[in-house]
């Protein structure tokens, strides 16, 4: 499983609360996050590398615990290895949950950009008018240490004042770092508003394609979960407690391409 950062980490959680017997290792990307201003191009690119570090490490199966990278790389990533990503299974927790058939995005610019929430409901519904919302900053704010600040609040103020407008009644935390400030979102959205995560709905997604294909682990296999990232390791530690909620042992430095041309270079 990989992530700009440890947003990522919430779709862990469920993934190890939904499946306690299987192994799972976690690459935060904390070296180049933010992930949202990057182009498909770069995204692709630190895609195809964080797989292969993942591939090296023995996984049988890749999930990209990002929204940003799973609009603009999982297609590309698909081809090469087994991938699953965050959208397609929102998506389709979002159109069996709207009664108004309006459904609202928060995500980033890039993910925003791509278009692949708009695509992946209009696959399921047609009918169903999207409102989708870029909050630039928000994942920054909610990773960097102070998720309930004065500042973040200000951002959920902003992002949630469309939904409302448009009369949604079900919005999408398209950023798996959004579920730490659910309670702040839901309370600026109102109570009628249904509110869909993709950690629950991924992490049926992982059993069932396991599952299909015959690679569970067996039951009485007491699964382990370890860490790597690219940038400071304690810092991930740190942060990424508040998301996980489970203890985070030692994580292991991980060298990744920082250079300019890297997008290119792949």
């Amino acid at each position: 499983m990989f992530d700009s950062g440890v947003g990522g980490l919430t779709v862990l959680h469920a993934t190890l609360v939904r499946l306690p017997h299987e192994d799972v290792v976690y690459l935060g990307d904390t070296g180049r996050f933010p992930y949202g201003p990057r182009s498909p191009e770069e995204l692709i690119a630190y895609g195809r590398e964080l797989t292969a570090i993942l591939v090296a490490q023995g996984a049988k199966l890749i999930v990209v615990a990002c929204n940003s990278a799973t609009a603009a790389a999982l297609p590309v990533l698909q081809r090469e290895v087994p991938v699953l990503g965050v959208i397609t299974p929102e998506a389709r927790a979002a159109v069996q949950a709207t009664r108004a058939r309006k459904v609202g995005v928060l995500a980033t610019e890039a993910t925003i950009n791509s278009r692949r929430y708009v695509e992946a409901i209009h696959d399921l519904d047609a009918g169903i008018e999207v409102t989708q919302v870029a909050c630039p900053g928000l994942a920054e704010s909610i990773q960097g240490g102070e998720p309930y600040s004065e500042r973040t609040l200000e951002l959920v103020q902003e992002a949630c004042a469309p939904l409302r407008e448009a009369g949604v009644d079900v919005a999408m935390l398209g950023c798996t770092h959004s579920p730490l400030v659910r309670h702040m979102l839901q309370r600026e959205l109102g109570p009628d508003v249904q509110t869909i995560a993709a950690a629950e709905e991924l992490a049926e997604e992982i059993a069932a394609t396991l599952a299909r294909k015959g690679w569970q682990r067996a039951d009485d296999h007491r699964g382990t979960y370890r860490f790597l990232a690219t940038g400071d390791t304690e810092a991930f530690r740190e942060e990424g407690t508040r998301f996980l909620q489970l203890p985070i042992g030692d994580v292991e430095h991980v060298p990744v391409c920082r250079r300019a041309d890297c997008a290119t270079a792949q």
